[in-house]
């Protein structure tokens, strides 16, 4: 694997010489001692994620670089602006950071880490980020994606600041409401911010479903361009509430929240959008169940494109890392042989350019989607 220049090495791959407590830098060295690559190790499967191809750096040096690196690159696509302080910095493996999430909003940085190392080396990474224009507060949100044993000793909190200075946040001027204390994953899911737009640019006099709408993303770009109306959906009652809060924020009248199960409420009928949103949870987070979760991604489409009105439009998304682009792709077009309509796909989704993928780890491309046009 490091001759493919893979961030992971896996354990059996590992000859140890030693007992290796969890989170700690290590160095990888071949049988003649040069070294390879340093990392944190983790007694797990995935026993070291790469850090450099070299060996263990000065930490906070190491750091600032990567930060500094990843800040430079969404200043050069142009995230950061008046309109939009919402966006990834860090985005693990993509930005040579694996282990580690942060994302901005405003003047806060919310980090969440996927690995005991990351986590052991907070303090360090927190210096780093408070150095970055605009950021003064930093909010661990870790404790429900560290490995549960070491989880149990953790608390999500602030590490820099304490919550008491807020900012309003937009994202290519829609303004938003972001709970990152309570919410899901850090509080809002910023991959999917292009795909809002390209939605927003379709919505214009459209009736709109958005399914497992969350605090209401894709709802709020198409009121904000003119959609007709639009209903967010969601089993949960706290993420309808925030949808509702955020077209109140925006002063958007023609948007309805409704708490309930997808499945159910796609069956109910008369109801016939012009678009239907589908952004459901991760239905596989494991090989074991992917079987499952493609029989409930072709179930789901199925329903919906039988909700979309005559020449509308289907937006569908999978999240599942285990569902590859193929394999979605094949799943929506047994939905639509189920359906028996004309269908005609326009656009291929994927994540925002501050989710970057590193081309030696295919892995970290995990959001997949289609426009499809049901006849």
């Amino acid at each position: 694997m490091l001759g493919m220049r893979h961030p992971w090495i896996f354990s059996g791959a590992l000859d140890l010489q030693e007992q290796i407590e969890d989170g700690v830098w290590v160095e990888v060295v071949n049988r003649q001692d040069i070294v390879l690559a340093s990392g944190h190790y983790q007694n797990h499967s995935i026993a070291i994620r790469i850090l450099d191809f070299a060996p263990v750096p000065d930490k906070q040096a190491f750091y600032n670089q990567r930060v500094e690196g990843a800040y430079h690159l969404r200043k050069r696509l142009n995230l950061i602006r008046n309109d939009s302080n919402i966006w990834r910095l860090i985005h693990g493996e993509g930005d040579q950071l694996p282990g580690l999430i942060v994302d901005i909003y405003g003047n806060t940085a919310v980090v969440q880490c996927h690995s005991i190392g990351m986590h052991r080396d907070l303090p360090l990474i927190s210096q780093s980020l408070i150095q970055l224009d605009g950021i003064n507060q930093v909010f661990d949100k870790s404790a429900e994606t560290l490995p549960t044993q070491y989880r149990q000793t953790v608390q999500n909190g602030y590490i820099v600041g304490d919550g008491s200075i807020k900012v309003p946040l937009f994202e290519n001027g829609v303004a938003f409401k972001v709970d990152w204390e309570q919410g899901q994953k850090t509080g809002f899911f910023i991959d999917q911010r292009d795909n809002r737009k390209l939605l927003g640019d379709l919505a214009h006099g459209c009736d709109v479903l958005n399914a497992f709408s969350y605090s209401g993303g894709f709802s709020m770009y198409a009121l904000a361009n003119g959609a007709r109306k639009v209903i967010s959906v969601d089993q949960s009652e706290k993420a309808i509430r925030w949808a509702n809060e955020n077209a109140l924020l925006n002063g958007f009248r023609a948007h309805q929240g409704i708490t309930a199960n997808v499945f159910e409420y796609l069956q109910e009928p008369d109801n016939h959008w012009d678009i239907v949103i589908i952004d459901p949870p991760a239905f596989a987070k494991s090989l074991q169940k992917k079987h499952n979760a493609v029989q409930a991604y072709k179930r789901l489409n199925a329903a919906a494109m039988r909700k979309v009105k005559p020449n509308g439009l289907l937006f569908t998304f999978s999240c599942s890392q285990v569902i590859d682009r193929e394999l979605f792709q094949h799943t929506i077009v047994s939905a639509a042989m189920e359906v028996g309509r004309p269908m005609q796909v326009l656009y291929a989704l994927s994540q925002g350019a501050d989710h970057p993928i590193n081309i030696y780890h295919p892995e970290g491309h995990y959001l997949k989607g289609l426009v499809v046009q049901v006849g």
